[in-house]
């Protein structure tokens, strides 16, 4: 603290040095110093342990093993092809000369073939233009020659510039926050890869793998972005109570209204090829991933804005702490409650849309399975993002006036 008042020659006697140096510092160690009591600090830590060992347990046991006899019956694993758009036709079709269809010639730069002029058949409504890179997945035909059908447009480049985008961003702004909010995503990302969808598939109880890949990616996100301090591990365990919520509330309200899970045709064609997946099960797994992204941000920022004001007021107790934070959490709430609505709205846009031309009434339109399992997971997720504001608020501020104050 020398060093701060020989820089500050001209400051009053009675401004508290021990304020100032919290304010300028972003140390993880100075930020513990905030908890003063040796059994909260240890209590916290073993409480994280446990949870952490836990997770790892239930890692090794629903990992996923070498999956036997997998067989790929559509074709879905067949390399696409990539390949230049040179020409675009409208022509009568070939299967039905009173209809129109669109005679698409491009030239293959992959497989066997690269270099050679190939034409395929499709919708007149199909945006394909001269000079367009597309992907094509090749076929045998009846005499052996090769057919091609339309497969994707190409898109690795302007993806890959917008992601170039994106972490300049957040390195911008967040500067090495930024750097290991990144690697908490890259982490989040291969979790899911590399343990999620493998174990889902080997026919593991979807709740249980969702919980699995919750609690790492929370591990990983939060530790990697925020550091290893005190007021991290008490995000880190209001996030984990604010999801035992969601899981709860979900598996009641799943099983209450009939969801089956069978609502799209994704889910359909897996359990149609004998994938033996729980469909319930994953509605309600993808559920649990899909809240945690906002509510490690709730808590995160909750937790924060508690140690922040304990720093400026180190006086404050526990009541003092809690209400002036939960104030800021319901502006935080009202602004992600919205934005949750508003994204599960946007995605199933097109189909309220099907369902309104098609004349059906509001009722009718909300309690379909498929716009119903957005609903339910709307309201679930919010109601789990409602309870950890003052969940996280709470923890935080005993936790760091434990051993200050009586309770």
């Amino acid at each position: 603290m020398a060093d701060v008042h020989d820089h500050e020659p001209d400051a009053p006697a009675h401004v508290p040095a021990e304020p100032i140096v919290h304010v300028h510092s972003h140390s993880h160690d100075m930020d513990d110093t905030l908890v003063t009591s040796p059994t909260v600090r240890r209590a916290l830590w073993i409480a994280v342990a446990v949870v952490g060992v836990l997770t790892l347990i239930g890692m090794a046991l629903l990992w996923p093993g070498e999956r036997s006899g997998v067989t790929d019956p559509l074709g879905l694993g067949a390399d696409p092809i990539p390949a230049s758009v040179i020409t675009s036709d409208v022509v009568p079709c070939s299967y039905d000369p009173l209809l129109v269809c669109r005679l698409v010639g491009f030239e293959l730069d992959g497989g066997s073939e690269a270099g050679t002029i190939r034409a395929m058949e499709m919708s007149i409504d199909n945006r394909v233009s001269v000079g367009d890179g597309i992907y094509v997945l090749g076929y045998g035909g009846a005499e052996g020659e090769i057919n091609y059908v339309f497969y994707e447009f190409q898109r690795g480049t302007p993806m890959l510039l917008l992601l170039l985008f994106f972490v300049a961003a957040v390195l911008l702004l967040g500067r090495w926050r930024g750097v290991g909010a990144l690697a908490g995503l890259v982490a989040s990302l291969g979790v899911i890869v590399l343990f999620t969808l493998p174990s889902l598939l080997a026919g593991n109880d979807a709740v249980m793998v969702a919980l699995v890949t919750a609690s790492v990616i929370a591990f990983l996100a939060l530790f990697l972005a925020h550091g290893f301090g005190i007021s991290t591990a008490v995000a880190l365990l209001s996030t984990f109570i604010s999801l035992a919520l969601i899981v709860f509330l979900g598996w009641i309200f799943v099983v209450a209204t009939n969801l089956t899970g069978y609502a799209d045709d994704s889910s359909l064609l897996l359990v149609g090829l004998g994938s033996g997946l729980d469909a319930r099960g994953i509605v309600l797994a993808g559920l649990v991933i899909g809240s945690l992204g906002v509510l490690d941000d709730v808590t995160v920022t909750q937790v924060s804005a508690v140690w922040e004001l304990k720093r400026a007021r180190p006086d404050l107790s526990t009541a003092d702490l809690y209400r002036p934070v939960v104030r800021i959490g319901r502006d935080h709430i009202s602004s992600t409650v919205n934005t949750l609505f508003l994204a599960y709205a946007g995605a199933a846009l097109p189909l309220l849309l099907l369902f309104t031309e098609a004349g059906q009434s509001v009722a009718g339109v909300l309690t379909r399975e498929v716009i119903a399992v957005e609903i339910v997971r709307a309201l679930v997720g919010s109601i789990g993002l409602v309870a950890s504001v003052p969940i996280s608020t709470y923890m935080a501020a005993r936790v760091l006036t434990s051993g200050v104050e009586t309770p």
